[in-house]
């Protein structure tokens, strides 16, 4: 709870009161970052939860967000907000224009639209605000075009810009795009094909470090960060079966790896 109301503090400190927008970093002049707007939808309901901030408060600033998303500028033009249904990595705090000539970003528009949808989930009420939060969720998400940016590849891109179009790099082995895929795959304006999964996956690792067998990738924030929006206990696809595993089995060897990796440095 202690983190939770750090995390909680930073978002009511740190945002844009009128578009909702999240700063990246609290060093002076930082732009906000999408994936801090998304992880910021997702910690109200919470904060919520545990009486840290009213409903009513919660859902101001949920609404307020979502309604910047919903009019942003979106297009081809170097000065939007966004494209395709997706979102430039970093905006401007004030502004809500892109900032520092950064891509349009497949897995942080992820973030932030699974931050939408966590406050459709939790905004349950009939009133009008929150029926709205519901309706620009399900707007927002319906406007991502996933099919786009597999730009005529078997597996995501990372992003694009708009001086030199899509970037060399495609979400390829065992990493924080988990939840990019699930929702690609379950999208009903643009979904991808269950193919584009299997390619994904077919770039798998599985590892044995400190006599224990994972899934293998690196930095433990990829085995952690989709879990925030989905609990994956129980859930298998045919490489987990195959390995008798799960995702949330797989972070929780991911994460004992890395404590033996600490002990020994």
């Amino acid at each position: 709870d202690d983190s939770l109301l750090r995390a909680c503090a930073y978002c009511a400190h740190e945002t844009h009161p009128a578009k909702g927008l999240v700063i990246d970093t609290n060093a002076k002049g930082a732009p906000s970052g999408v994936a801090a707007v998304g992880l910021a939808l997702t910690s109200y309901p919470a904060a919520v939860e545990r009486g840290f901030i009213s409903r009513e408060l919660a859902t101001t600033r949920t609404l307020a967000t979502l309604q910047f998303f919903w009019r942003s500028k979106q297009g081809p033009e170097p000065e939007a907000t966004g494209y395709k249904g997706f979102y430039y990595h970093f905006l401007d705090a004030t502004t809500g224009a892109r900032t520092w000539d950064c891509e349009l970003s497949t897995v942080d528009s992820a973030f932030l639209i699974a931050g939408m949808l966590a406050a459709s989930a939790y905004f349950d009420r009939a009133d009008d605000a929150e029926r709205e939060i519901r309706d620009l969720s399900e707007q927002l998400y319906a406007r991502v075009d996933w099919q786009w940016a597999l730009n005529g590849g078997s597996t995501l891109s990372h992003g694009w810009t708009p001086e030199h179009g899509f970037l060399p790099y495609r979400w390829e082995g065992y990493d924080e795009a988990l939840l990019l895929y699930v929702l690609a795959l379950g999208s009903d304006a643009h979904s991808i094909p269950s193919a584009c999964y299997d390619a994904w996956v077919s770039t798998y690792e599985w590892r044995s470090l400190f006599d224990t067998s994972f899934l293998f990738a690196g930095p433990l924030f990829i085995h952690q960060l989709s879990h925030v929006w989905i609990d994956f206990r129980g859930i298998q696809d045919a490489f987990m079966r195959a390995h008798d595993c799960d995702y949330f089995e797989n972070s929780r060897r991911a994460t004992l790896v890395q404590q033996q990796y600490a002990m020994r440095n």
